[in-house]
């Protein structure tokens, strides 16, 4: 179960089943799908000379090549693809989609393939974006598909369909028919797991897989059983680079850093293609800067070897070596550079304080030493305003129950702070989202005097630091499930047959966004599990930017809920 080699095979099977010179036409939401998981060079090995986009509208006609068209089957993509058809550029048209392929449009294509260029018509169910192995994603955008529709308990229609038709691709391009489970008290998971199930159904052949021993399963769970993960500073390399920076389909902009070099103003982060990147995007800041220092160290003496160059003989080895050293140096200044901008910015926020503080917040409860902390943060200048509303959400979440809580007098300090309403208002709309009614499990594991005990102490064993200590909720529910212990009543099967076995693949898959918090402890947990296979997708991968701005929009576009903001409750 590895989602970037399944993309992979797709890939090389288009491209080798069809020989010659090749022109790969790709559309808005195959390119960065391909460009995610295969290389230039990996390209050109396959003789494809040219990758270009089906809505370039100033192509050269070149007849001698031959097309392999990749494409989505939506209507658009379908619509440009007929006006290509029509007018081809290239010889012959080899056409693959991403995902099923409806009749009326086959039939359509089959009409307008007048000059007659069309050879073949597959389907390849590469239609969700592998981030890693393990890792896979969706790629709602809240601009363009925003995920809710009216409330934060509905689907916007056309995110559904999107939803459905990548996870039904990622079970056929890994050959899995799974039981499916779900979030009982989430009716998006319900939905979307009683859809899946009545597609699979639905194409019977498509899903007629050899019999394993132990059926796989399809976890959907709801990134409202645990709004505290994406709200935390995080400090392994993948997911801090997305916190502080961002990643967008493997590709990071760092054209915002002060001097950089212009080769380095977008870079690409890929574990499949950086072999550095893999060994350390799970590390923390602290040994990642141990190991960059050792890197410099090899590249340094490397260029010394390669500088010595005496004879015939030194100079072919030169050459021979050059590529790999020319990727070397390229691969250094890379991490290099975002390491040093990783420092700046921690460095710059303050955000040492703010995790440790974020750290207690959803690990421990010390509410007095938490509110002094909170109250000191929020009045220092050195703290960004992200943080600061962050941090009151945070507290906001762990003592919602707390008798004592200070919600009110610590809204009043962040408008004597400078922030805004609008800044403020998003203490409310998380509230209205993930508050203690609208989760189904214990977040905080404080509904008992044992469970609290546990609460306390279960940041302390084998954890790296003070800054790592938080566990997403998702660990726990993993866990009772791979000790058969996971609940029925909490997450039932969509149908009434359910497994006797401990499983041994599992994907999960979380609607409103999974993170890379969760994608490192699934990526943990198969290194320690030996005999079980577990995929994370989600939604999108947020940090916490996205994830605010997504409930942010969702509440704009909801309708009126009357005067329960934060605005009333100011004194």
């Amino acid at each position: 179960m590895n989602t970037i080699t399944a993309l992979q095979f797709y890939i090389d099977k288009m491209l080798d089943d069809t020989s010659g010179m090749k022109v790969l036409l790709l559309d808005q939401e195959t390119t960065p799908i391909i460009s995610m998981v295969a290389t230039q060079s990996r390209l050109l090995q396959k003789e494809t000379y040219l990758v270009d986009r089906i809505e370039n509208n100033a192509r050269d006609k070149m007849r001698h090549l031959k097309c392999i068209c990749f494409l989505r089957p939506t209507a658009d993509s379908i619509e440009k693809l007929i006006k290509e058809l029509r007018d081809p550029c290239y010889g012959d048209y080899y056409l693959y989609f991403s995902n099923r392929l409806k009749k009326t449009a086959i039939e359509q294509l089959a009409e307008m393939d007048e000059h007659e260029v069309v050879r073949e018509v597959q389907e390849y169910y590469a239609d969700y974006y592998a981030i890693n192995p393990d890792c896979f994603s969706i790629n709602l955008d809240v601009q363009n598909m925003p995920l809710y529709g009216d409330s934060f308990t509905t689907w916007d229609n056309a995110s559904f369909t999107r939803t459905v038709d990548g996870i039904l691709s990622v079970l056929l391009s890994l050959k899995k028919k799974p039981l499916i489970r779900y979030q009982k008290q989430s009716a998006m998971a319900k939905r979307l797991a009683t859809e899946i199930q009545f597609q699979i159904q639905q194409e019977g052949q498509l899903f007629d897989f050899r019999k394993t021993d132990t059926s796989p399963i399809l976890l959907v769970l709801d990134r409202r059983n645990d709004p505290v993960t994406p709200l935390l500073s995080q400090w392994t390399y993948q997911a801090m680079v997305h916190e502080l920076i961002g990643i967008r389909n493997g590709r990071v902009d760092l054209s915002g850093v002060p001097g950089i070099k212009p080769e380095l103003k977008e870079i690409v982060l890929s574990c499949d293609q950086d072999s550095y990147f893999q060994k350390n995007m799970f590390l923390n800041l602290g040994d990642l800067g141990a190991n960059i220092k050792s890197y410099v160290d090899e590249y340094q003496a490397k260029t010394k070897s390669n500088m010595n160059i005496e004879s015939i003989a030194d100079m072919k080895r030169f050459v021979e070596d050059y590529p790999e050293f020319r990727k070397l140096s390229g691969n250094v200044s890379k991490h290099v550079t975002l390491v040093g901008e990783l420092s700046r910015l921690v460095n710059q926020g303050n955000v040492l304080e703010v995790s440790e503080l974020e750290q207690s917040l959803a690990c421990t409860d010390s509410h007095n030493n938490d509110l002094k902390n909170l109250q000191r943060l929020i009045s220092s200048p050195t703290v960004s305003e992200a943080s600061k509303i962050r941090l009151v959400q945070l507290y906001s979440l762990r003592y919602e129950k707390y008798q004592g809580n200070a919600v009110a007098s610590l809204i009043d300090l962040l408008y004597k702070n400078g922030l805004s309403e609008r800044e403020i208002a998003t203490l409310d709309i998380l509230m209205q989202y993930g508050g203690a009614s609208h989760r189904q499990d214990d977040l905080f594991s404080n509904e008992s005097i044992l469970s609290r005990g546990r609460s306390a102490l279960k940041g302390l064993k084998g954890v790296e630091n003070v800054y790592t200590q938080h566990q997403p909720q998702l660990a726990q529910i993993l866990e009772q499930l791979l000790k058969m212990r996971l609940k029925e009543a909490a997450y039932p099967f969509v149908e009434s047959t359910s497994s006797r076995d401990r499983p041994q693949d599992i994907i999960v898959f979380m609607v409103g966004g999974a993170t890379y918090e969760e994608a490192r402890f699934v990526a943990m947990l198969n290194a320690a599990t030996p005999g079980t296979r577990i995929i994370l997708g989600g939604t999108t991968i947020h940090n916490s930017q996205s994830f605010l701005q997504e409930l942010v929009e969702t509440q704009r576009r909801m309708p009126s809920r009357g005067s329960d903001s934060v605005r009333g409750r100011r004194t």
